[in-house]
């Protein structure tokens, strides 16, 4: 077997990083509005954004229909994942994330959103046993000790408070919805973002009204709304595409760079100083994605015979089936159908995505 079958997941490593950048925008832009906004409102409004701005998207390419669909629909047999990651991840978390925003720093909030990486690669390895090898053990050590470092006040020692606790909770809610929504990672994206931000972003909402909060002015709705479209929509859309590629532990731990956003932000625009502490912790976050980009995943596997969906291309290995209709209709595009893999046992490098969710012997 040619090693260079395999190419490495280029794609999926920006597209993650990506999504980290504009979900780390999130926490100083929604510190910002909590002055004018209660937490369960704002959580609700920051998800219907990330719904809309996908029903949008979803609305606009349906009036350019093509012929050849481009991703696997959602199905019956998915739904109880989707539930279990919106109840977790589109509810739960972000309420008990703004709820500790109002008592935490913009920058340290951002920078505590690390350990979502660090409860999804748990969950993802313990309960799931996905493979998480040497290169992304370390990466994750050095996140961990980076959010240890800037959680540290030289001043006042331990700077954990409730807020502090709030958001790591937050964290740990956003490991079991990264989880869940890597099991239907290979159906529509699209749809996964549109219809968890739409039955969220309701949801909180009308706990909202019950709660008897008072909806704000419209200019902070729609700022919310704004916020949530690219903080929430665009960037869990490509977070699942990522997880495609990249598998939901190495996902996870590039998503761990959002902080960097988050602290240029929190300087900017909520006028938050940097301390020793942030300028020791920024070159273990670098170094902790280098890890992860440059990782190597090589052994013999096993390849059962599976009946499937999800969006490919014939261009690698796993994918050279043949089609009753034109082949032009799909030579080099993705597409989406039901396929055949032959059962197979190689060896080449590859990451946990679609194509390799397989059991190691050590587990």
């Amino acid at each position: 077997m040619n090693d260079n079958t395999q190419r490495k997941p280029v794609i999926p490593i920006f597209q993650a990083i990506i999504a980290a950048l504009l979900f780390g925008a999130s926490a100083p832009f929604a510190k910002s509005l909590l002055g004018d906004i209660e937490p369960v409102s704002l959580a609700g409004f920051l998800y219907l954004g990330s719904g809309l701005i996908l029903l949008i998207i979803k609305v606009v390419q349906k009036a350019n229909i093509k012929n050849i669909s481009s991703e696997a629909r959602l199905e019956r047999a998915d739904l109880g994942w989707l539930a279990g990651a919106i109840l977790a991840g589109g509810i739960g978390a972000p309420i008990v994330q703004l709820f500790g925003l109002r008592s935490t720093p913009g920058a340290t909030a951002s920078l505590l959103l690390n350990f979502e990486s660090v409860a999804t690669t748990l969950i993802a390895a313990l309960v799931f046993k996905e493979q998480v090898g040497r290169r992304a053990l370390r990466a994750i050590l050095l996140i961990t000790l980076a959010s240890i470092l800037l959680s540290v006040n030289i001043n006042q020692g331990w700077g954990f408070s409730i807020g502090s606790l709030g958001i790591i909770g937050a964290c740990i809610l956003w490991g079991i919805d990264n989880n869940f929504t890597r099991n239907i990672s290979a159906k529509n994206p699209q749809s996964i973002v549109m219809f968890k931000g739409l039955i969220a972003g309701s949801s909180s909402l009308m706990l909202s009204l019950i709660l008897g909060n008072k909806l704000p002015q419209i200019g902070i709705i729609l700022k919310s709304l704004l916020l949530g479209s690219l903080s929430y929509g665009v960037s869990i859309t490509l977070f699942i595409r990522a997880m495609r590629g990249l598998g939901a532990s190495r996902t996870s731990a590039l998503f761990a760079t959002s902080p960097l956003a988050g602290i240029v932000l929190s300087f900017l625009l909520l006028h938050e100083t940097p301390t020793i502490m942030i300028l020791i912790a920024f070159p273990l976050m670098v170094l902790s994605t280098l890890f992860l980009v440059n990782e190597e995943h090589k052994h013999k596997h096993l390849h059962p015979a599976i009946f499937h969906e999800h969006s490919h291309r014939h261009d690698d290995e796993h994918h050279a089936h043949i089609h009753l209709e034109d082949q032009k209709n799909f030579q080099g595009k993705y597409h989406s159908h039901e396929h055949e893999h032959v059962g197979t046992e190689h060896e080449h490098e590859h990451m946990p995505d679609i194509d390799h969710w397989h059991l190691h012997p050590e587990n």
